[in-house]
């Protein structure tokens, strides 16, 4: 069990349907980042394929298999380095199209997650929802859990992790304009509430009319703010996270005076209501 681990996130600018390019230049991201000392290296959503495409048949022309060949590339360089990535890309299973992560490290394909979170923009007018439960991954470099984008809107995401143990979630993104309020605000909240580091990577440049805001951010268990990205500029920005005091979930501030128990203080039975489908409940 490591106590800290070296990060980095890579705000960049994927070129749509172009994913031989993408991936070269995802490659030598990784280097540079390795060469700097980061362990766990986060891209940004849709990191290989671009994000605003007008039709599945067009998404799936750049999407492959998870493992396939863009993930046994960056396997091959995280066994060099000896680095974990989280990368942004699309998944072709039969016909369907999903919005995935693949994590991968020197020991090859860690694991995969498809956006369970779907709004009606991009690639995710025509992918297919999630249809995997949330999970976290126990590595050298932390517990890992993963989410994309939309899905920090829902706090049950970084619930459900921080309750496996997450002392990480990465958060790969394709925030565009209007979202300003997700780097904002939504991310420390969510680091916060669930006393847990977050990595949060946007890109950045238009896409097809669509104007992508950066601000990719490294925050950590209190909620406080470690590394932030430009508005408009290609960067890695790092950070050391404490992943020892994320385990600590009982707040101490004065022993036998003042403490949150962030945890064993919940009371699920009167929660009920957050596992009901539907816009609203009657109560």
């Amino acid at each position: 069990m490591v106590d800290s681990v070296k990060v980095a996130g890579i705000q960049m600018e994927p070129k749509i349907l172009e994913k031989e390019l993408n991936l070269e230049r995802c490659l030598d991201f990784i280097q540079t980042a390795a060469r700097q000392g980061a362990k766990l290296l986060v891209f940004p959503e849709c990191a290989l394929t671009g994000y605003c495409f007008s039709s599945l048949d067009e998404g799936l022309s750049v999407a492959e298999a998870i493992p396939g060949p863009s993930t046994e590339a960056i396997a091959s360089v995280c066994r060099e380095l000896e680095v974990y990535v989280v990368m942004g890309l699309l998944e072709k299973s039969g016909n369907k199209c999903y919005n995935a992560l693949a994590f991968v490290g020197p020991e090859g394909l860690i694991g995969s997650y498809r956006k369970i979170h779907l709004p009606y923009l991009g690639i995710d007018r025509f992918a297919t929802p999630g249809n995997r439960p949330f999970r976290v991954y126990d590595t050298p470099v932390g517990r890992v859990g993963l989410n994309i984008c939309f899905d920090v809107r829902f706090p049950e995401s970084s619930r459900v992790m921080a309750l496996q143990g997450a002392e990480v979630i990465a958060l790969p993104t394709n925030w565009p304009k209007g979202a300003e309020s997700a780097p904002r605000f939504i991310v420390h909240t969510r680091a916060y509430e669930n006393r847990v580091n977050y990595i949060a990577v946007d890109r950045v440049g238009v896409e097809r009319g669509f104007r992508f805001i950066g601000q990719s951010k490294i925050v950590d268990y209190n909620g406080r703010t470690l590394a932030e990205a430009d508005v408009s500029r290609e960067e890695i920005i790092y950070a050391d996270l404490d992943l020892k005091a994320t385990r600590e979930k009982r707040v101490v501030i004065i022993p036998g005076e003042f403490e949150l128990p962030l945890f064993e203080g919940r009371r699920p039975e009167f929660y009920g209501l957050i596992c009901e489908r539907g816009e609203s409940v009657e109560c």
